[in-house]
């Protein structure tokens, strides 16, 4: 039986700082754990949550009453011909700086990109008109039936903040970028532009999950509504309106409920003041989703995962 740990509190793990506790926590150093843990779980049929870097979640304070499996496999290793291949537990800001200090390209675009290597690979994450996608060569991850299964980039389905992962909530292991040899110092200055980008226009100082919704492809907006929005398109890496625009102009910037606030540095962005409950954020999201369906007839669709 694996060695779990019991009543471990979630806001510790995170980037929200909510959550209550965990019924059984475990936390996985090698594939073998993640395997045994999935083995453990579905013999038990404990729900399953896999947990990486806690950037992207909402946690309810009533905890999780299941087994939540900690990934905690960091590797990075340079292979042949450009290949990096890293652990899904690896955070993108080690393996950004991994991949500049060998003076390859591909992955500065990341710069200051909160999460794990393998959160990043599930959401299929994008900044800057790029997306992880683009260096993917191979995962490997285990399936619903606890298989490993290696899967090239084609079969991963990688589509706006989304992936084949995502979808059957596959468990990413690990996986190889293709990058390019380029210039390291020039390299450096791009991830460093990004990272100093983050900092001025993202609310960093408070606790948060990244952007709450998805960018809004500017092809489904009503033809009336277009001209509105038509100077906020920005490739992402499609032509999208950014949700913060929707949340602007429905009057929403810098409202709060509770201890929770859509940020007026970056609207699309609620932050913990102190003490936000997910009742909080979520009474936000509803809120904005409402508004922004009556004013625009657009419908926002979350990114954050909830867990409840």
């Amino acid at each position: 039986m694996i060695d779990f740990k019991k009543d471990i509190p979630l806001c510790d793990y995170t980037t929200y700082k909510i959550g209550g506790p965990a019924k059984y926590f475990f936390i996985a150093s090698s594939k073998e754990d993640v395997l045994e843990a999935l083995e453990f779980a579905k013999k038990e049929q404990f729900k399953i949550l896999v947990l990486g870097g806690g950037s992207n979640l909402l946690v309810s304070e009533k905890g999780f009453d299941g087994l939540v499996i900690k990934i905690e496999m960091k590797d990075i290793a340079l292979h042949d011909n450009n290949t990096v291949e890293a652990d899904s537990g690896a955070s993108m800001v080690e393996l950004v700086n991994f991949s500049i200090n060998n003076a390859l390209e591909g992955l500065e675009w990341a710069g200051g990109l909160p999460g794990t290597f393998g959160g990043a690979i599930r959401g299929n994450a994008g900044a800057f008109g790029r997306e992880i996608k683009d260096s993917i060569y191979e995962v490997h991850a285990i399936n619903e039936k606890n298989k490993v299964v290696q899967v090239l980039n084609p079969e991963c389905y990688f589509s706006y903040r989304n992936s084949i992962f995502k979808q059957k909530g596959w468990t990413v292991l690990s996986a190889k970028l293709k990058l390019q040899k380029g210039d390291k110092e020039t390299l450096r200055e791009v991830a460093d532009s990004r990272i100093v980008y983050r900092k001025e226009k993202h609310p960093l100082e408070y606790p948060n999950a990244g952007s709450i919704f998805k960018g809004v492809a500017f092809e489904v907006l009503p033809e009336e509504k277009k001209n509105m929005f038509v100077d906020k398109v920005k490739h992402d890496p499609f032509p999208i309106v950014p949700a913060a625009w929707f949340i602007i102009e429905a009057g929403l910037s810098g409202k709060q409920i509770g201890q929770a606030q859509f940020s007026k540095k970056h609207s699309n962005y609620i932050v913990n003041l102190g003490g936000a409950t997910m009742q909080d954020i979520t009474q936000l999201i509803d809120l904005a989703k409402s508004e922004v369906k009556e004013k625009f007839s657009v419908d926002l669709e979350p990114e954050i995962q909830f867990v409840t």
